[in-house]
């Protein structure tokens, strides 16, 4: 080993508890500079070993395992607890704009030729395809496939939205 690497060592060990807080807190501060959720709960598990190691002097190991042990379930807790999965929206498709357009009806902007065409959709042009149709019929979005909407003729001619 090295000159500053044992120096480092060195200072750690003479930092004793005061290191695992310190450790937990620049884990802390990392997690708030590069958000990922994953840093949080090494940082926390380190503040756990801190404390503890304030009140119940640990050695070196216990104090290693015990981290490895709590950052294992702070991050599967926090994984179960914060997953995309629990989470819901009032506005399930706000980054997909063509998902929330499925079965809403609109006027044909142009004519849909080679089965594509083009629909205004307020401030939007969009591609849109489906079967050959004049421009000015009444058409409803049966699906969005990217920034392609479906479309198939509303039989009854009657407009929704335009």
């Amino acid at each position: 080993m090295d000159n500053n690497s044992s120096y480092i060592v060195q200072m750690v060990s003479d930092l004793g508890p005061w290191a695992w807080l310190i450790g937990g807190i620049i884990l802390l501060a990392l997690e708030l500079a590069m958000p990922g959720s994953f840093l949080i709960w090494l940082g926390l598990a380190a503040l756990v070993v801190g404390i503890v190691s304030l009140v119940v002097d640990l050695s070196w190991q216990v104090a290693w395992i015990g981290f490895a042990a709590l950052a294992i379930v702070f991050l599967l807790v926090g994984r179960r607890l914060f997953s995309a999965e629990h989470t819901t929206s009032d506005r399930p498709h706000l980054n997909e704009r063509g998902q929330a357009l499925v079965g809403r009806r609109f006027t044909l902007t142009e004519p849909i030729v080679d089965g594509e065409g083009r629909v205004r959709i307020d401030d939007t042009l969009w591609r849109v395809r489906g079967p050959n149709l004049p421009a000015g019929t009444q058409i409803e979005i049966s699906r969005a496939d990217s920034a392609t909407l479906i479309v198939v003729p509303v039989a009854d001619g009657q407009s929704q939205a335009n």
